[in-house]
């Protein structure tokens, strides 16, 4: 028990890392409001976590910290000069209503992020959608002006983009705060999948459907533009880190882990290509929890079966064990 506590604290640290360059890129690029926007999303769902696990008669613990690192994953899919009340709201039903109501931090059914985005996308999806331009920084009290539709937007509509290789890499396009920095997404994506902190086959399973998917059916001029392209929009990268590789959703199991992630990646770029819709993937994430449950649960059925098994090779090893003691008197 005491090693897998101590492993759950260490993947909570190695994502924070992650999480907290992206938020400081978000520093980079936006200014100070960006930064005030997840503390605000911080503050709340950690507040959010005390009240929720008091109500129920639980204990907060160091281990419930790891409401801090959704509460930035949800505000790096929003607008840098999205609404606070709002994305305060988000953070509490994300806390309470996404997590604890159904098990808690032990026993997670859905993605607290992904929960709260899919409940900002039904009531405030105009402010989701709309971004500020890179480098247009607007006061912690200002109100926003000159917000311009995302890169994806345009990508699922036209099927082109603007923006050149080197401002994909960098993440100098509009959209979501913290998942358009493309470079930085691969590097967090290889530090986690080399200290085991995201599920290696549910994330590979993703990219490699999606890719795939955008050379079997384009959605650009050519296969290439379609796969460079597909991968850096509708925050495809981002949710395969952060949300379907989340060690606390995906199946343990790698080869159930890949179809989880292949699925919905698949099922996210049908979407998209069906009806432009941005970020489909969260949406996606979210609709799939009864896959990821289905194989959990038989994960546990395959983990019972296994331990019956070796517990019956036990039994029968020492019932062969002791036939031969007694047999040893008898050849004397």
């Amino acid at each position: 028990m005491q090693t897998k506590v101590k492993t759950e604290r260490f993947i909570w640290i190695d994502v924070m890392v992650t999480l907290l360059t992206l938020w400081l890129m978000d520093f980079f690029y936006y200014g100070i409001r960006a930064v005030v926007l997840g503390g605000v999303c911080i503050a709340v769902s950690v507040t959010a976590e005390l009240i929720s696990l008091r109500l129920m008669g639980r204990k907060f613990t160091a281990d419930d910290l790891t409401c801090v690192s959704d509460a930035l994953i949800i505000t790096l899919m929003l607008p840098a000069v999205f609404d606070m009340k709002a994305a305060a709201i988000a953070c509490v039903f994300a806390v309470a209503a996404a997590k604890n109501i159904f098990g808690g931090r032990l026993n997670m059914i859905f993605s607290p992020a992904a929960a709260a985005y899919v409940f900002l996308y039904t009531s405030w999806k105009n402010q989701l959608l709309m971004f500020p331009e890179p480098h247009v920084r607007t006061g912690v009290f200002e109100k926003a002006a000159n917000l311009v539709s995302s890169a994806s937007h345009s990508f699922n509509i036209t099927g082109r983009m603007s923006a050149t290789d080197f401002e994909l890499l960098l993440g100098n396009v509009s959209g979501p705060a913290g998942a358009v920095s493309i470079l930085l997404l691969a590097v967090a994506a290889v530090v986690l999948l080399l200290r085991r902190s995201i599920s290696a086959g549910a994330f590979i399973g993703s990219i490699s459907a999606t890719v795939l998917l955008a050379l079997i059916v384009p959605a650009s001029v050519t296969r290439a533009d379609s796969v460079k392209y597909t991968l850096c929009c509708n925050m495809v990268l981002f949710a395969s880190v952060y949300i379907t590789a989340d060690r606390r959703i995906a199946p343990k199991r790698w080869y159930f882990a890949f179809f989880y992630g292949f699925f919905v990646a698949m099922f996210s770029y049908i979407l998209v290509i069906t009806t432009a819709k941005e970020n489909a993937i969260v949406l996606v994430s979210l609709l799939f929890t009864p896959v990821a449950l289905g194989f959990r649960n038989l994960e546990k059925r395959i983990e019972l079966t296994e331990r019956e098994e070796q517990a019956e090779a036990e039994r029968l090893a020492a019932e062969a064990d002791a036939d031969g003691e007694e047999a040893l008197p008898d050849e004397e």
